[in-house]
């Protein structure tokens, strides 16, 4: 069987999470990407002769040119991506083929964040006041300050900042559009509160809450994703509401990583919606917290396979996810390499996101990100004081 997997830049979700799982489920694969030189190379890191993967250069932003590649190339038996950029096109290439896909509209719907206001609201879920800004438009019925303001179809917190008076919005609309000039913004309202993430699996039938992350962000006004600690379950009324609103949304298949803040009165508002794995090394993380092969998993429903009654998913183990990040422009000249190890039944590991002798501006999004870090263990003191060490232990320096 098949796999087609479209792909803008590199990732490790990719790399290392749902390439060796097409080759451990004996899938053939083939990666449909604009930047093919870097998947090559990226693939020859994984050094598995016996599991060879094919990298084509592709337009993957339009899905015209997907299905017509796919069309001369091999029958497919999926097309999959963990693209935040790529899933209305993978959507609709799978439909095309008659496999199993996502509703294209629900991916429209989740990567598009004024749509996603906007449905949900139609259908009584939730209303957050805002407006969407227009390249060149003045901003006119703008929400009470303070607001966000970020990019409709942004990632990554890149250009997300919040604004506490008209000045500060001028000032940051000013600063945005001299780098993203074309594109449309969204302004709405701030929703304080507890940031935390639900990671679900579904086949299409059946819908898995397999547990979430409480999220540390930096001081405002940007919005870094700096720790994750594990939640394992969610009180029942916090998970029925996230649910709702994903029913609602039409999310059903595959992976999802949603985006939610809890307020003192118990509310939930939903930030954002991923209609993908989470990232930053925190799926890899997923796989060893629960114990499953959770790639594998989320290839299997895009094969039309059912998901298992009980996955057998570990419910005993606490993790965290924290980023090295960068405080300044600058050039990395020292940092350490990957690293793995186990000690005291907590595992620990360590990759870098930045090479040494890269140079970078200070983002101010989790593009700062120099190295992330994770530790799963049986208690949360024992994972938090493992990752604390090794980050006291080494050394992340930058120069002019």
């Amino acid at each position: 069987m098949h796999l087609y997997l479209l792909a803008l830049n590199p990732t490790d979700s990719v790399t290392h999470g749902f390439l060796p799982a097409a080759a451990r489920l004996g899938l053939s694969v083939t990666v449909l990407t604009d930047d093919p030189l870097a998947h090559r190379l990226a693939c020859a890191e994984l050094a598995d002769p016996a599991h060879p993967v094919e990298v084509l250069a592709c337009e993957v932003r339009d899905f015209r040119e997907v299905v017509s590649l796919i069309s001369r190339h091999h029958r497919p038996a999926a097309v999959f991506s963990n693209s935040d950029h790529l899933q209305t096109q993978a959507a609709l290439a799978a439909e095309y083929f008659g496999l199993p896909a996502k509703d294209w509209r629900a991916t429209l719907r989740a990567k598009n964040k004024a749509e996603l206001r906007r449905h949900l609201a139609l259908t009584g879920m939730d209303t957050v006041r805002g407006t969407e800004l227009a390249p060149d438009a003045p901003a006119a019925d703008l929400p009470p300050f303070p607001c966000v303001l970020k990019p409709r179809e942004g990632v990554a917190s890149e250009d997300v900042v919040l604004v506490a008076d008209r000045a500060e919005l001028d000032e940051q609309l000013d600063r945005i559009r001299q780098r993203r000039p074309a594109a449309v913004l969204v302004l709405e309202e701030f929703l304080d509160g507890q940031l935390h993430t639900l990671e679900t699996l579904g086949d299409g039938e059946r819908r898995l809450a397999l547990g979430g992350f409480r999220t540390r962000l930096s001081p405002p006004p940007h919005f870094v994703e700096e720790v994750l600690e594990f939640v394992p379950a969610y009180p029942p009324a916090v998970l029925a509401q996230v649910e709702a609103q994903l029913d609602a949304l039409g999310v059903g298949l595959g992976a999802c990583h949603t985006e939610f803040v809890l307020q003192p009165d118990g509310r939930v508002r939903l930030i954002e919606v991923n209609y993908r794995a989470i990232g930053d090394q925190c799926d890899l993380m997923l796989a060893e917290i629960l114990g499953v092969p959770y790639f594998e998993h989320v290839l299997r429903t895009h094969l039309g396979e059912p998901l298992p009654a009980d996955l057998g998913a570990r419910a005993d183990r606490r993790a965290r996810n924290e980023a090295v990040c960068a405080d300044r422009a600058g050039t990395l000249t020292a940092a350490p390499g990957p690293y793995d190890g186990e000690r005291d039944g907590i595992r620990l590991s360590y990759r870098p996101v930045r090479r040494i002798g890269e140079r970078h501006p200070h983002y101010r999004t989790n593009r700062d990100y120099l190295g992330v870090v994770w530790a799963v263990g049986p208690e949360q003191a024992g994972v938090d004081r493992a990752v604390a060490e090794f980050i006291a232990a080494h050394r992340w320096e930058i120069g002019a």
